[in-house]
């Protein structure tokens, strides 16, 4: 590989970034997955990763998808410990990865499809800049719904690292959204509970205060790192604060249900 084009905080060139964009687009339409990019250019920073999700996003949009919101990641113990990753990261969501509550999927457009609860916050005004507080983001909050995250990671699951999973839309699938709509202070969101049920079988539990203490924090950092890649929150965005349990897999004909305490649920039905 040339060092041409080499960027600040970038290990990876211009066109190495592309080409590696290029293969997960790929990916994405065939549902397939491609080898570890860590693996393969060692030297690949998270800014290189950011560059490559760019592209991606860039592609897309291109393509006539359209933004509706953004995902935050590893925010929880829980999801780190799962992953052996330990910092957050984030994606976006397009309109046509979100779903509602109620709806069923067709479990073969993802490559490999695991299930996150989490809560996600329907801004009202834009949120920008680092070293935002909690009372920033309720400020700035319209309601907060429960949602269900559907991940699809394009890259092989073992051995990822942060690079891997940013390069790849920090593996959102899809988002399935509930019917309640709570108003930002109408309740301690560090202190909603969850059950995820499995075709009615409890498999994972959690309260919401495993966002970085509360979810809020997770929006707060969100801001933050846009900020720091010239972009920002904007008004109207759906922000997915990050999961507080565990990934749960999902097989074709799972139904998956999420009661929140005080908070309603969320179902999905795998076809």
């Amino acid at each position: 590989m040339t060092t041409d084009h080499l960027r600040p905080g970038r290990g990876l060139d211009d066109a190495t970034v592309t080409a590696i964009a290029d293969e997960l687009a790929e990916a994405t339409r065939s549902r397939g997955t491609i080898e570890r990019i860590s693996t393969r250019y060692p030297e690949a920073t998270i800014e290189d990763s950011y560059a490559v999700q760019r592209i991606w996003r860039a592609r897309r949009e291109e393509a006539g998808a359209r933004l509706v919101g953004r995902k935050i990641g590893l925010t929880s113990k829980a999801m780190q410990d799962a992953t052996g990753i330990t910092e957050p990261d984030y994606g976006v969501i397009f309109a046509d990865q979100a779903y509602r509550s109620g709806d069923t999927v067709e479990h073969a457009q993802w490559s490999n499809v695991r299930v996150e609860v989490e809560l996600a916050f329907v801004l009202r005004s834009p949120l920008e800049g680092e070293g935002l507080t909690i009372e920033q983001v309720l400020d700035a909050t319209e309601v907060v719904v429960p949602a269900l995250e559907i991940l699809d990671s394009h890259i092989e699951l073992a051995g990822r690292t942060i690079v891997d999973t940013i390069s790849d839309n920090a593996a959102l699938g899809a988002v399935v959204v509930g019917d309640v709509e709570l108003g930002p202070r109408d309740r301690n969101l560090a202190w909603i509970g969850a059950q995820c049920f499995v075709n009615d079988e409890v498999i994972e539990t959690g309260v919401s205060g495993g966002v970085l203490g509360h979810p809020a924090h997770g929006v707060a950092w969100l801001a933050g790192k846009l900020a720091q890649h010239g972009d920002r929150l904007e008004a109207g965005e759906l922000i997915l604060a990050g999961s507080f349990t565990r990934p749960v897999w999902v097989h074709p004909g799972d139904r998956v249900r999420v009661e929140f305490q005080d908070a309603g649920m969320v179902e999905v039905a795998f076809r």
